[in-house]
């Protein structure tokens, strides 16, 4: 028997452990064998992994790749090349977009031009708001991979919907089995303390943060939380920034709701100070916290309240960050920042702090979200005739991010001069090697949709 394609000398790593000189074998995108490297069948191509890690692909499911109607930030080839050298193999690109994605042929435009450009495997998430809550059941029929309802201010400037247009909305997605996720912030207080601030004078970058307090966040939470418990609807709180945010999804845990979270490697890096080093490159909402509510969420994570962790990638051009006066009127500059290539490197980093475990790594940042999503096992696993999707990365390899070096569009971040213990060095997707001795290979378009 010969396969198409065999990884080998590898330690294999999933939730379940750790095998050492093995590997995995691939025929037709799918996997074939997973095992000893001196018992996997011959292979047309023959990758040596030289004793580094391989884990099944990484999962981000919450980007912004910016396409359709922003593509001068970013677009679906630009950011799965991203993904591909930071080693992630499926991307979930957010609705707020122009248009934004409310209805099922803008949800469809936008797959498609994924097909035709992306090297990674992906999908999208569809937006509620006042104007589409009857479009619900069609725009399932699409095939988002959920929903989101952004119930603060924030890039785009999606209006929030009414509470009660929120509770038919979870009404309308209940049936359809779909999850509903929410961007977190109560749009009443966040706003008005944007006002209050500006016409004080308070323009510094952490007066944006402190602008948008804990409270919004929890408030939020809280609130969804009592609403699908009420509604028995599936929910999701996108990038919880706080500790305080993370504790109330874990009273709703409690409650049995059935409630999911995720945080970002920012927030669990760095702290408020970030803004003060690096001024409004370090500007992202929800904000970067004081070191008391990132000491709590570091607790929410370690005890499994917050299921996995994503980038909310959002590339924007130095010009809309600031980035040749970062310390300007914060009011001036816009929130977000890439992270597709620095994600695996700073939760690498965590593992060699002790921070957690290369098996709690990888059910944290690819098993479990794509359980959560409902890609799994096709996505997230080593599991025999699921997509041969791979990440090989060496966990050992001391490096400096410079964001020079960065394959997004655009490329600002706080990780730019950031010191990493380990890096992906190679990203399969259904079995093509996509990325490799440092350089994005193949074609744009292999990805395909997911979903």
């Amino acid at each position: 028997m010969s396969v198409d394609l065999a990884v080998e000398h590898c330690t294999v790593v999933t939730p379940q452990g750790k095998s050492e000189d093995a590997g995995v074998a691939v025929e037709d995108g799918k996997i074939v064998a997973v095992g000893r490297s001196d018992r996997l069948p011959d292979a047309e191509r023959t990758v040596d992994g030289e004793g580094n890690l391989l884990v099944p692909g990484i999962l981000d499911c919450h980007i912004h790749n910016r396409e359709p109607g922003l593509e001068h930030k970013g677009d679906w080839e630009s950011e799965s090349r991203a993904a591909a050298a930071g080693g992630v193999t499926t991307v979930v690109g957010m609705p707020n977009t122009d248009p934004v994605i409310d209805r099922p042929a803008r949800l469809e435009d936008k797959l498609a031009a994924g097909g035709e450009k992306s090297h990674v495997d992906f999908g999208s998430f569809a937006v509620v708001t006042s104007e589409n809550v009857e479009r619900i059941p069609v725009i399932a029929d699409a095939g988002p991979v959920g929903f989101k309802i952004f119930l603060g201010s924030t890039v785009g400037d999606v209006p929030p919907p009414g509470d009660g247009e929120i509770l038919a909305a979870m009404e309308e997605i209940a049936e359809t089995g779909y999850r509903l996720g929410f961007h977190e912030e109560n749009g009443e207080i966040i706003d008005f303390y944007g006002e209050q601030f500006r016409a004080e004078g308070r323009n510094e970058p952490i007066d944006h943060a402190r602008s948008r307090p804990t409270i919004a966040e929890r408030e939020a939470v809280e609130r969804m939380i009592t609403f699908a418990e009420d509604v028995g609807v599936r929910i999701h709180m996108f990038h919880v920034s706080s500790g305080s945010a993370a504790e109330a999804v874990a009273r709703g845990k409690e409650r049995g709701v059935d409630v999911t979270c995720e945080t970002c490697p920012h927030y669990l890096r760095f702290t408020e100070d970030v803004l003060r080093e690096k001024g409004n490159v370090a500007r992202v909402q929800p904000p970067i916290r004081d070191a008391g509510e990132q000491a709590r969420l570091w607790a929410a994570f370690e005890e499994g309240t917050i299921d996995f962790v994503t980038t909310d990638h959002a590339p924007h051009t130095d010009r809309e960050k600031g980035v040749d006066d970062p310390f300007r009127n914060t009011w001036e500059s816009v929130s977000g920042f890439v992270g597709l290539e620095s994600e695996v490197p700073a939760m690498l980093t965590f593992v060699d702090e002790g921070r957690l475990i290369l098996e709690e790594w990888v059910y944290r940042h690819s098993t479990r979200p794509a359980q959560v999503w409902d890609l799994y096992p096709e996505k997230g696993s080593l599991q025999i005739g699921t997509d041969a999707d791979l990440t090989l990365v060496d966990p050992d390899v001391e490096w400096t991010l410079d964001r020079a070096d960065l394959h997004s569009k655009n490329t600002v971040t706080p990780f730019d001069g950031e010191e990493f213990v380990g890096r992906a060095t190679a990203t399969v997707v259904r079995g093509e090697v996509v990325y490799a001795d440092g350089e994005v290979v193949g074609d744009s378009g292999w990805g395909r949709r997911v979903g």
